[in-house]
């Protein structure tokens, strides 16, 4: 069986319904912080906070597990600079007891959700694996002491791991059964979608970047892309047993700007922007270089095309508000 951390969330649905699709027995463990229960429709499903190790033994003494998808984190980078203390507690002390009661049932396989705030400002684009990790606000930070300990345990305990570095996750599953769901929410297009079906004004960070139009340039990828990512990293890392770092990306970066034009031209409305302060903690531009997934995973990303991804959010928007147009 598969145990999914964070599997009643945006991304950790996406990848349980696409890893059972392909046969896998699931285990979700969640403590619903941010997690949705009706978002856990296949599978077997635990309340479970990671920090609590009786709990989570119980899990794992109950099942027999070949390998744990880690997802359970706090990923916002601003709340992370207003509240380090809330990252560090959640998503380094949650991971250390998830590897402790691992490592107490040999469950020595582990794909890890990291990101592409481990970077920092990018010393050169697109970003390959092999840039510095020099974060610059403490959700990246997290992380990248988490894939530090990953290579600590993979050497002293045969620990096997994969680190994923996501960039920039949107869009959402085609036939509508989960979404995009975050209270509050703080990403670019479902907040863009809301304002533009709803005619309000939106607020964008910053219009003094070091990019074409002034605002910060992310690389969007499709959340289905990125869970047939989990599928193929997975298969790989329990076939060959080789720990290993990949970028999830797309090789294509987006504005701010160029966002809410796509969203516009897909809703037929104009959005009023007011442009504030930039926040702390957001570097100009990241995009990934994703040759190293391709040639050694055999990845290809399918649908992050920046429309097909605004058009999955909007199916889905509609869907959520009982839209009938």
């Amino acid at each position: 069986m598969i145990l999914i951390t964070g599997g009643a969330g945006y991304i950790g649905s996406h990848i349980n319904k696409i890893i059972t699709s392909q046969g896998y027995e699931t285990i979700v463990v969640d403590n619903l912080s941010n997690g949705h229960k009706e978002f856990v429709k296949w599978g077997l499903f635990y309340e479970v906070d990671l920090r609590d190790e009786l709990q989570l033994s119980a899990v794992f003494e109950r099942h027999e597990i070949e390998a744990v998808i880690h997802l359970a984190a706090y990923a916002y980078v601003g709340e992370s600079v207003g509240n380090p203390q809330k990252y560090n507690n959640n998503n380094i002390i949650s991971t250390l007891s998830l590897l402790n009661v691992m490592l107490k049932y040999n469950v020595k396989n582990i794909i890890f959700s990291s990101t592409c705030a481990v970077y920092g400002v990018p010393h050169s684009l697109p970003i390959t694996e092999n840039n510095p990790l020099t974060p610059i606000n403490p959700y990246g930070e997290t992380k990248a002491f988490i894939e530090k300990v990953l290579k600590q345990y993979h050497k002293s305990y045969n620990l096997n791991y994969i680190s994923l570095r996501y960039f920039n996750v949107a869009g959402g599953d085609f036939d509508c059964d989960i979404g995009e769901f975050h209270e509050p929410e703080t990403h670019l297009i479902p907040i863009a979608l809301n304002k533009a079906y709803n005619q309000e004004s939106i607020d964008i960070f910053g219009d003094d970047y070091d990019t074409n139009d002034g605002t910060c340039i992310r690389d969007y990828i499709h959340v289905l892309d990125l869970a047939d990512a989990h599928i193929l990293a997975l298969k790989h890392l329990l076939k060959t047993q080789e720990s290993d770092v990949f970028n999830l990306g797309t090789e294509h970066g987006y504005s701010n700007l160029d966002i809410i034009k796509s969203i516009e031209n897909i809703l037929d409305s104009k959005i009023k922007i007011n442009f504030s302060q930039r926040r702390e903690g957001d570097p100009d531009k990241l995009v990934a270089s994703n040759r190293k997934a391709k040639e050694i995973l055999n990845w290809e990303p399918k649908y992050s095309d920046i429309n097909v991804i605004i058009e999955s959010a909007w199916k889905w928007y509609k869907k959520q508000n009982k839209l009938t147009r």
